[in-house]
């Protein structure tokens, strides 16, 4: 069923890219740049830059922070998934 794949070799190189890609870091910038998140291949919010001249106005902070923190979201969900398809593209599990 997967012809000369080697399922050992195949899951040991797996679980070392699903490693590298929890380790990378996605960083989402809102507001031209007064605030700034990033997120690990986790998923987790790991840094936070929020320019001075908001913290005077919390409700621009919250929306510029939602922002920010779902834009590096979305990047590594996107990055994970374009990594998935290039793993599981390069195989011929058909055939």
């Amino acid at each position: 069923m997967f012809g000369n794949i080697d399922l050992n070799e195949m899951m040991q190189k797996l679980q070392e890219q699903l490693q590298e890609a929890d380790n990378k870091t996605y960083t989402a910038k809102s507001g031209g740049g007064l605030v700034e998140a990033t997120v690990n291949g986790k998923f987790e919010v790991i840094d936070i830059k929020i320019d001075d001249s908001l913290l005077e106005d919390k409700e621009s902070l919250q929306i510029l922070l939602m922002s920010a923190i779902n834009d590096a979201i979305k990047m590594a969900v996107d990055d994970k998934k374009a990594q998935a398809m290039n793993m599981f593209g390069g195989m011929n599990l058909g055939q």
